[in-house]
Formats: structure tokens, C-alpha cells, sequence
């Protein structure tokens, strides 16, 4: 268990979710309109669903949103027949990046991730070509304010989790993926509500990015972040602490 700071994706991913709040609030709609269609709309049996409202809820996202998002996975409206599809490619530097996107118009969606690939640098790939080196996990954050590290460290082993990582501002712990909902509620009961619990991939080789590369690697993530379809962007960059400074 890695109960070190790892500063590589953590703070580049909390500009990027800071940024805008109907971003996340729509990536939060999607989530739970695609959980509704798939396993109901009754969060007691429908654990993908109760998670997803669970999350809206501590990001702070208005209850009409959230029954409007609930409502449109009931309906057959056109527009919301979202499909689940994921990308893979390498961005500057080699570093591998996957994306997964919930989209109502595959070949824009597509269009839209290769022509940003191609301006940042990187190459858009077939699906397996990056993710048989990445293993999919749950990822649980916690405020900082809410435990001691010590505390979060024996949970975690306790709870079998797979790793641990510290930022500035929280805890994430991982697990496997079908121990995601499970072990969040325990959590929540424990120490109070997470910032946020999600699936994310998560890779063992981490490439070290040097500073022309990372700023290059900066815009494609950011500009694939801030397309309307996507729903998670993870990759395997690692960038010291000194070149980061520089960028944000």
C-alpha cells in the first residue's frame, strides 16, 4: 500500500473539476439518467444509481437536477440515449490516456477526441492498444478535515483496499471495482460524506514528463476534460513537483 504523496494526476484533476460546475453537473445528469435506463429508478435496488446520487449530492448539484436526470433515464426521449464508449490513445511524451465518454452521436464524439488528439500531439489508438497496462479501480475521496492519516490508513487496510494515495486536500482510497459502492457507504458512515466515488483506471507504469512535454500533455487533458461527452479522462503521467509549480 503506497501511503505517499503522488502529485501527478491528483492536482491536475482538481483544476480541472474545479473549473466549471455545469460541466460536472451534466457529466453528474448523465451518470444517473444511463444508471436509471439501465437498472431502474429505484436507488434501494439499483446500486449504480444510488451511488451516482450519492455523488450529485456531496458536489452539491439541486435536487430538481437530479429528478430531471432520474425522469429523462424514465422517458424515451431520443436525446438521452446515451451510449457508454471508450477511447485510448498516447498523448506527448508516450503517456497513455484513456477516456470514457457518454455520447448520443458516436461519430461526433469521435471526431471530436481524434481531432484534439492530432492538435496536442498524441495519437488516438484502438481500444485495448493503452488499457491492457492500466487495471480498473474504485477511487474513493476523502477530505482531509474529516480523519488523521493514521485512521484512513488502518480503514484502508482493514477494508482490503488496493491503495492509498494523499494530496493536498484528501485522501484517495482505492479498491476493487465491485467493492466501489460498498465501501463508500461504509465511509460515509464512518467518517462522513466523500468528496466524490468513482470507477478510474489506474496504471502500475507511471512515464515521467518533463516540462515541454507536460504542457503540451496539460492542454489535450484539459481540452478532452472540457468536451461536452466525456465523463472521466485517466492517464499515467507523473510530473515533479518543481515543473508543476510552472504550470499552474
Amino acid at each position: 500500500m503506497a501511503g505517499h504523496s503522488k502529485y501527478k494526476n491528483i492536482m491536475y484533476r482538481k483544476g480541472a473539476q474545479d473549473k466549471k460546475r455545469a460541466k460536472i453537473f451534466s457529466r453528474l445528469g448523465k451518470e444517473i439518467t444511463v444508471s436509471v435506463k439501465i437498472g431502474g429508478s429505484d436507488p434501494d435496488s439499483n446500486i449504480r444509481l444510488r451511488s451516482a446520487i450519492s455523488n450529485a449530492k456531496t458536489l452539491n448539484m439541486p435536487k430538481d437536477n437530479i429528478g430531471r436526470a432520474i425522469k429523462k433515464g424514465e422517458g424515451n426521449d431520443s436525446d438521452s440515449n446515451y451510449e457508454e464508449i471508450r477511447y485510448e490513445g498516447y498523448g506527448p511524451a508516450g503517456v497513455a490516456i484513456i477516456i470514457e465518454a457518454m455520447t448520443n452521436n458516436k461519430n461526433r464524439t469521435a471526431a471530436e477526441i481524434r481531432s484534439t488528439f492530432n492538435k496536442f500531439g498524441g495519437s488516438l489508438g484502438e481500444n485495448g492498444s493503452v488499457s491492457h497496462s492500466f487495471k480498473r479501480f474504485g477511487e474513493i475521496s476523502i477530505d482531509k478535515k474529516l480523519a488523521q492519516e493514521n485512521e484512513i490508513f488502518e480503514f484502508a487496510v482493514d477494508n482490503e483496499s488496493k491503495d492509498l494515495e494523499i494530496s493536498e486536500d484528501a485522501y484517495l482510497v482505492y479498491c476493487d471495482q465491485n467493492d466501489l459502492h460498498a465501501l463508500s457507504e461504509k465511509i460515509i458512515n464512518k467518517f462522513g460524506e466523500t468528496k466524490s466515488s468513482q470507477l478510474t483506471w489506474k496504471s502500475e507504469n507511471n512515464v515521467d514528463v518533463q516540462k515541454d512535454a507536460a504542457e503540451k500533455l496539460f492542454k489535450l487533458l484539459n481540452t478532452l476534460e472540457d468536451n461536452e461527452d466525456v465523463q472521466s479522462v485517466s492517464s499515467n503521467f507523473e510530473v515533479n513537483d518543481e515543473i508543476l509549480q510552472t504550470l499552474t
